[in-house]
């Protein structure tokens, strides 16, 4: 088929693509992907997730995932990516985070080499079957964005996307860029994301207002889109997510996955997997 891209068929045994949208940086949308991958995973005992972090400039997804120093390891079918869940080999990790010689080491590249290296991510990693793969993109919508889509046209019928917002008028504002670019390049939109909607209480669990909330509803509603929720700050989350030398895989018990044992406890987890209901019944489709 003269159409294939060596992404697209790389690709062929991906069942569903979620590209994850952000108007602006600061609202949390590497987060929204790292929840999106774990609640998919625990969504099914056999479910098969891999999440691929484009955000070259700021890689973040291997430290919430506990992967940091973890290095990718070549075979003779292309890239072998980092498991996050061990042996079980059911959440499959890419980032070039994992190519840095120092985690701290800057990414200073033109178009061209993004470009490039993006190509690599989607055509040289033995991604293998998946039923969901979760690209964790930078803000905004440029090099990277237009790169995923042109190298991945020909698997246009399994892409979507999931636009994060917080509720301020000003990442309201870029949501709204995000959204205008999805309409543009033909891109479907499973729903929109309010994050950091309110504060929960470390103390008692209680979600207060401390913030505006509500805007992105708002925004999803005049736009007639799919709100899939909103999610207050939660401390235990950042705390977790940021605690990535206490998530590693424990090498005596290679079934072991602590980040998703503690992550199932944290109210997040609770909102997130009602998210991921909606998100795959869409998908699923009528």
């Amino acid at each position: 088929m003269s159409s294939e891209t060596p992404a697209s068929r790389r690709l062929q045994s991906v069942k569903h693509i979620i590209i994850v949208l952000a108007g602006k940086g600061g609202v949390g949308k590497s987060s929204v992907s790292t929840q999106l991958a774990l609640n998919l995973y625990r969504s099914s005992p056999t479910a098969r997730v891999g999440i691929l972090d484009v955000d070259l400039t700021g890689p973040s997804i291997p430290r919430m995932l506990g992967l940091d120093g973890h290095g990718v390891h070549q075979s003779s079918d292309g890239w072998v990516p980092v498991y996050a869940d061990g042996s079980e080999a059911r959440l499959a990790c890419m980032s070039v985070g994992f190519l840095l010689k120092n985690k701290g080491d800057s990414v200073v590249w033109r178009g061209p080499k993004k470009n490039g290296m993006i190509r690599q991510f989607l055509s040289d990693v033995r991604w293998g079957e998946l039923d969901y793969l979760v690209i964790d993109t930078p803000p905004g919508t440029s090099d990277e964005h237009l790169s995923l889509l042109e190298h991945m046209a020909p698997l246009h019928a399994r892409l979507s996307s999931v636009i994060v917002t917080t509720p301020q008028a000003v990442a309201l504002m870029d949501a709204m860029k995000c959204l205008s670019f999805t309409r543009a390049v033909n891109l479907p939109v499973l729903g929109l994301i309010e994050n950091m909607s309110g504060y929960v209480c470390p103390c008692c669990g209680e979600v207060s207002n401390v913030f505006s909330t509500g805007g992105g509803e708002a925004m999803a509603k005049r736009e007639e889109l799919t709100f899939l929720g909103g999610l207050p700050v939660d401390t235990e989350l950042v705390t977790l997510l940021d605690a990535s030398d206490a998530n590693t895989i424990d090498s005596t018990d290679n079934n072991a996955f602590p980040l998703l044992q503690k992550y199932s406890a944290t109210p997040s987890a609770k909102l997130f997997e009602k998210i991921v209901q909606r998100i795959t019944t869409s998908l699923q489709g009528p």
